[in-house]
């Protein structure tokens, strides 16, 4: 049962996920890519924890979908990386100079809502249910840093069916990985399962 659960659940994210790179790849300056898929069942740290933060920290884009069925959705990016997420989204980069700026933080936002909103599409679709995600915010830190922003309380962490799906983000020589991660609950995966039988 829960190997047929992350079946249709990597699936359904693979097909929204590779159409909405495909057309990032179309008008952006670079080129977009899955890189690697997988469903696990583990608590909001330990999933953020599979993210590199070479540096540290991590850049996060997030928003929630509340109603019947919350759930929560996170890309997470390496900051000495965004001049490569720059260059391949918008066709240039900000000047360098140290930290995120504001307007790395707004491109930043605008590039997770549009990644973020396919896998919630691809859990919209399997519900067959139209979902509202919340204005997306940004974030900064470390992955203990990161899961209590998002919510995660200490010694009470649920587990969760976790999507990650890993991008490749490449310009010229340059590329760059981030991880997109949708954290579903457990009755949330099982209602995706009951509708897609």
């Amino acid at each position: 049962m829960e190997d047929n659960t992350n079946d249709l659940l990597k699936r359904l994210a693979e097909q929204s996920i590779g159409t909405c790179l495909a057309k990032l790849s179309g008008v952006s300056a670079g080129a977009w890519s899955l890189a690697a898929a997988s469903v696990r069942k583990e608590t909001l740290q330990a999933a953020l924890k599979r993210h590199p933060f070479r540096s540290g920290e991590a850049a996060a884009v997030h928003f929630s979908v509340s109603g019947d069925y919350p759930f929560l959705s996170v890309m997470l990016f390496e900051p000495e990386e965004l001049e490569c997420v720059s260059k391949c989204f918008l066709g240039y980069a900000f000047p360098g100079i140290p930290g995120i700026k504001l307007p790395e933080e707004v491109m930043l936002l605008e590039l997770g809502n549009i990644v973020l909103n396919s896998v919630i599409s691809a859990v919209s679709n399997g519900l067959k249910k139209l979902l509202m995600p919340a204005v997306p915010k940004f974030s900064q830190g470390d992955a203990l840093g990161l899961a209590l922003e998002l919510g995660a309380l200490p010694g009470q962490s649920p587990a969760y069916r976790v999507i990650e799906l890993s991008l490749d983000i490449k310009g010229g020589e340059s590329v760059s990985r981030s991880t997109v991660l949708c954290l579903l609950p457990e009755d949330l995966a099982a209602e995706l399962e009951r509708r897609a039988l």
